[in-house]
């Protein structure tokens, strides 16, 4: 049996009192967790969700959060976590191409939802957390108090690997981001890998404080902690005093920190009056991290291992850590893979190339996934003879340390969001006064990266960088709007008619 919620069974049949859960002063044993679980359960299959339907979970990192995701495994549903950073046209279009039939969210958000709904036409119910909702929703304490006292789901549901557990819409090369197929088979082995390579175990507390919609917050490492009886501390949202507060509260010993994350830990004042000596393990990731960034997270986190890792949603995060001894003799490098996970660099007719040459990352294994949700086209140009080409380019020494050296699609990280340089450029487009549009990485002291947009605008017409950079908000996430537009009379091109965009950067 493959779904998370079996694993829950195991534990409490051994250890029930067992301290799983804390978030704030909920601190929740493995067997009412396990209560929580089939009750929200029951309470989804008394709405009519039935297996292989979605449920999106519109979020920040609660409790609930994970109820759902263990409860939609219990009932063989499918969750789609939402990025509640996006622009509520990007959700429109995510909750539609997905075909949502209910949407878990909280009260920030409700009243867009109900702005969208009626261009939803799957989606049969929301769930609003708390006791109370307005007409047309449901509260998520009625559905699990309902569930409580109906008929439970059947344990087993989840009988096939294969079986689809989760969709994740990642930013890709495209104007609109593609659903990500992650069955429950990839997250078991997904945790598998993190727990052999990180040396996860049930005495671990995990601090998640990056977004739960993220693979980084969500399985980096705490699902496989979790698979491991692990004990997870919640932080509703990241917040850097925050995160030494909960260190320092809960001897928290792992937790994953994109590059952005970590630069303002760093960057509080008191950090060096902190006791952060139960910490074990940092996991990194998203960007290089500069050697010098490196020694002062060392030096402020004294017994830490720094894990600087590679990882990507199509392989649910984790197939490279640089290991703990060569953390400074292998500076600059990623790390070697995971078990279970091969990478090899290869050249543009897909043919690997000598240690030490630069190429595209291509990678193999069962945590790996296994195509796009509706989306055949992409899903060919991206597994090829059973090698996933993750359009990131970089070389792998006589030693197997993987270096990433680029991104072959021009994908802007961004505090540790992807932003895909097509999904802005398709905004641009739509301005009246746009002709032609490019957008290229500009380096942020804080961000690492920003977008910077360079347009030419259509004969007669006129605009300023204030208009279209407003023109993008209404369309997009914050994150994703240019911080900066340049205007030319022509973008440079290749004889073939392509953006020279390293000439724009």
């Amino acid at each position: 049996m493959f779904d998370l919620a079996r694993v829950l069974d195991h534990h409490v049949a051994r250890h029930p009192d067992r301290e799983v859960l804390v978030q704030g002063e909920r601190r929740i044993p493995a067997a009412a967790l396990r209560d929580r679980v089939d009750a929200v359960a029951a309470g989804l299959a008394a709405l009519g969700v039935e297996r292989g339907e979605v449920v999106a979970l519109l979020l920040y990192n609660h409790v609930e959060f994970l109820e759902t995701v263990l409860a939609a495994g219990r009932l063989g549903a499918v969750v789609l976590p939402l990025n509640y950073r996006l622009a509520p046209d990007e959700w429109r279009y995510i909750l539609d191409n997905a075909g949502t039939v209910v949407v878990v969210t909280e009260a920030e958000f409700a009243e867009r939802i109900d702005a969208l709904a009626p261009q939803l036409p799957t989606m049969r119910h929301k769930v609003l957390l708390g006791d109370t909702a307005p007409d047309g929703w449901t509260a998520f304490e009625d559905l699990a108090a309902e569930g409580a006292t109906a008929s439970p789901v059947p344990r087993g549901v989840v009988d096939d690997q294969d079986t689809l557990a989760r969709l994740m819409y990642t930013s890709g090369t495209t104007s609109r981001p593609k659903g990500v197929r992650i069955t429950h088979g990839n997250v078991a082995w997904k945790n598998l890998g993190l727990i052999v390579e990180l040396g996860l175990t049930a005495d671990d507390t995990v601090l998640v404080c990056g977004p739960l919609y993220h693979c980084g917050g969500l399985d980096l490492p705490g699902l496989a902690a979790f698979h491991m009886g692990a004990r997870l501390v919640l932080l509703r949202s990241f917040d850097a005093v925050g995160v030494l507060d909960a260190i320092e509260r809960e001897k928290a010993g792992v937790v994953w920190l994109a590059p952005a994350m970590m630069n303002a830990v760093l960057q509080v004042p008191d950090l060096a009056d902190r006791d952060t000596s139960s910490v074990r393990c940092i996991i990194g990731g998203g960007e290089k991290m500069p050697e010098p960034v490196v020694r002062r997270i060392l030096e402020a986190f004294p017994n830490t291992w720094f894990a600087d890792a590679y990882g990507l949603t199509e392989t649910v995060s984790g197939d490279t850590f640089l290991d703990r001894e060569h953390s400074l003799s292998k500076i600059g490098s990623v790390g070697r893979p995971v078990p279970h996970v091969e990478v090899r660099i290869v050249d543009e007719e897909g043919s690997e190339v000598a240690a030490g040459e630069v190429g595209e990352i291509a990678l193999r294994g069962p945590k790996v996934f296994g195509g796009y949700w509706r989306d055949d086209e992409a899903t060919a140009r991206a597994i090829r003879d059973g090698w996933f080409h993750t359009g990131d380019v970089g070389r792998v020494d006589a030693d197997g340390f993987l270096y990433v050296e680029d991104r072959l699609k021009d994908m802007i990280i961004s505090g540790g969001e992807n932003i895909a340089t097509p999904e802005v450029e398709r905004v641009l487009y739509e301005h009246p006064a746009v002709l032609e549009a490019a957008v290229v990485a500009m380096p942020h002291e804080r961000w690492g990266e920003v977008p910077r947009a360079v347009v030419v605008l259509r004969p007669g017409e006129q605009a300023d960088a204030d208009g279209i950079r407003a023109f993008c908000r209404e369309r997009l996430a914050k994150f994703k709007v240019p911080v900066a537009v340049d205007f030319l009379d022509e973008l440079p091109r290749t004889p073939s008619g392509k953006v020279l965009k390293r000439e724009l950067r």
